[in-house]
């Protein structure tokens, strides 16, 4: 769920439908109970839960979706081999069993991984569900009518590259084994120390054959989770789920499965949504929401009102902010113009800029500030949280621009205090100081991601975001700072457009390792290694502040996702 319109765009969006950008998340509910439950009152069964949306829950087939530990709503109907670990703060940024009995078995150099499947897990029909099934769920997200998933199938598994799914070639992958109802095996073309973070994806949801229609099985996706799909209106405006009788706890560790129904409207406007959560009047009392932030006015409102300051959940997805350069383009080539700029920007003002620092915090690395990723503090270009603008001039005079210069900075037009204009006037204001004289490009936002994702036409310096597909270094330093990742005719996210061999080869023994905690720890060093070439400036993190009904109970909010996850909501 990266930038958002390709891995975690819809992290932000969704991740936490998700799959996540206000988006796609630390967070450790802050201003909502510690233990994980609003209000006074144990969770109990019952009920239902209202879920209020901007965006549609659009596409609901698993092998469409691209979300992040398997998602928000889907991970009530689609059940994966692993998943996130359902704990409030770093706890939830772990990978757990879903469907099978571990979170993988490797063979010595991670090219192989076998799962073995719980016993008694069944359909919402009651037929049993087998290791052919979740093989057969995976060859059709390959099917071009069903794209839109994770990429990370087709690259990784052997011999997958050209593979069109299961209607063109009815032989299958042989990448993937079964050798029994209860046994799957994957076979990769290199190391991959974190498949089982990507076997939290929804790709990798079981679905009968018997029971496959192609497109149309998004209507009604046959469940493997603790919900069924009763109803699905225009696409996923209107989504309502009610209990699939043949889930069992028993086989299930982490989704709680408190209401009876869950009833999902989108197509609301973000105000809209905020003001009924707010007033917590009848259905919308037991209401929540997987894609909307409060504002920053409104937030403010929030925080004057004791009552309303108490419902609202507050977390951190792995997301980050930054200025990009492109050093093909004069005068970003010189590294000491660069790093003049990493200087001179003032994070305190575009932390303002961004909704303040209850919605933004300033970030000096690239990796997030979360355990899970590696996060190792650093400033290669130490200028406090105001900038320091004698320190940008000194190098600008050394990159022979004694006098200063000017320069143009793109951004996008979209008011999501991201890639805005607040964020760019921000920037451009501590630039001046330092004798930089910045001329604002405003795009809409099809022109503007059509620009800065095209090695042909990037800007020299532009706005730009990235989150993670999961919580974990790999998918946030691979994509933006690996050579081999560079497109030259498609969507690139390298924007500094780096292919060192070294950072390269460092990625790929990372990679290699099963210990995922020893591979944080790498991952940090070499976000140092990296960030020390000025080819980025981080500029914050986003924080998430979302309202939730005064009759909704067992808040819990992961490092994973950074918001309400619903598989655990109980309503009075």
């Amino acid at each position: 769920m990266r930038q958002p319109s390709v891995r975690a765009r819809r992290v932000a969006a969704a991740s936490v439908s998700l799959v996540v950008a206000a988006g796609v998340a630390a967070c450790g509910p802050e201003d909502s109970d510690a233990k994980g439950t609003g209000g006074d009152s144990a969770p109990h069964k019952g009920g239902t839960l209202t879920i209020l949306n901007s965006q549609p829950q659009s596409d609901f087939d698993p092998a469409r979706l691209y979300t992040s530990g398997g998602g928000n709503v889907p991970s009530l109907v689609f059940r994966t081999l692993t998943t996130r670990n359902r704990e409030n703060g770093e706890a939830g940024a772990k990978v757990v069993p879903d469907l099978a009995t571990d979170t993988g078995r490797p063979n010595k150099d991670a090219t192989v991984w076998t799962y073995t499947l719980k016993k008694g897990l069944k359909y919402e029909d009651g037929t049993p569900i087998t290791s052919a099934d979740i093989k057969y769920g995976i060859e059709r997200s390959f099917a071009p009518e069903l794209s839109g998933g994770a990429p990370y199938l087709r690259d990784w598994l052997a011999g997958a590259a050209d593979y069109q799914g299961p209607y063109k070639d009815k032989k299958g992958l042989a990448a993937i084994e079964t050798p029994d109802e209860r046994t799957i095996v994957f076979r990769l073309n290199k190391p991959e120390g974190e498949f089982p973070y990507l076997a939290t994806q929804t790709q990798f949801t079981p679905v009968p054959k018997s029971k496959d229609t192609g497109t149309k099985y998004e209507s009604h996706p046959v469940s493997s989770g603790p919900y069924k799909v009763v109803k699905n209106e225009n696409d996923g405006e209107h989504l309502v789920l009610e209990r699939n009788p043949n889930w069992s706890a028993a086989t299930d560790a982490e989704r709680k499965a408190y209401p009876d129904t869950i009833d999902v409207r989108s197509g609301l406007d973000s105000s809209v949504i905020n003001q009924r959560l707010s007033a917590s009047q009848g259905a919308d009392a037991a209401a929540v929401t997987t894609d909307t932030n409060l504002g920053p006015a409104e937030l403010a409102k929030v925080s004057g009102d004791k009552e309303l300051a108490a419902r609202v959940g507050t977390g951190h997805f792995g997301y980050t902010n930054y200025l990009a350069f492109n050093p093909k383009v004069e005068p970003f080539d010189n590294a000491k113009v660069r790093q003049a700029i990493a200087y001179a920007v003032d994070r305190s003002s575009v932390v303002n800029a961004a909704g303040g620092s209850a919605l933004a915090e300033p970030a000096t690395t690239f990796l997030p500030n979360q355990k899970s990723f590696g996060y190792t503090p650093y400033d290669p270009f130490p200028a406090g949280q105001a900038g320091n603008p004698a320190k940008a001039r000194e190098l600008l005079a050394q990159a022979g621009y004694k006098n200063g210069l000017t320069l143009t900075l793109t951004h996008s037009n979209s008011k999501d205090f991201e890639t805005s204009p607040e964020i760019a006037t921000a920037v451009q204001d501590a630039l001046k100081k330092a004798g930089i004289t910045v001329k604002l490009q405003g795009l809409e936002e099809n022109d503007y991601r059509d620009k800065t994702h095209s090695v042909k036409t990037e800007p020299g310096l532009f706005l730009a975001h990235w989150g993670a597909d999961w919580p974990s270094g790999g998918p946030f330093l691979a994509p933006i700072f690996d050579g081999r990742q560079i497109v030259k005719d498609g969507a690139n996210f390298n924007t500094g457009l780096l292919d060192d061999k070294s950072v390269n080869d460092e990625i790929d023994a990372i990679n290699k390792l099963t210990d995922l905690d020893a591979a944080a720890r790498r991952w940090g060093a070499l976000d140092k290694k990296i960030g020390e070439k000025a080819l980025v400036v981080p500029l914050f993190h986003p924080v998430y502040k979302r309202l939730y009904g005064k009759d909704v109970k067992n808040i819990v909010i992961s490092d994973w996702t950074g918001v309400l996850d619903v598989s655990q909501v109980a309503v009075k």
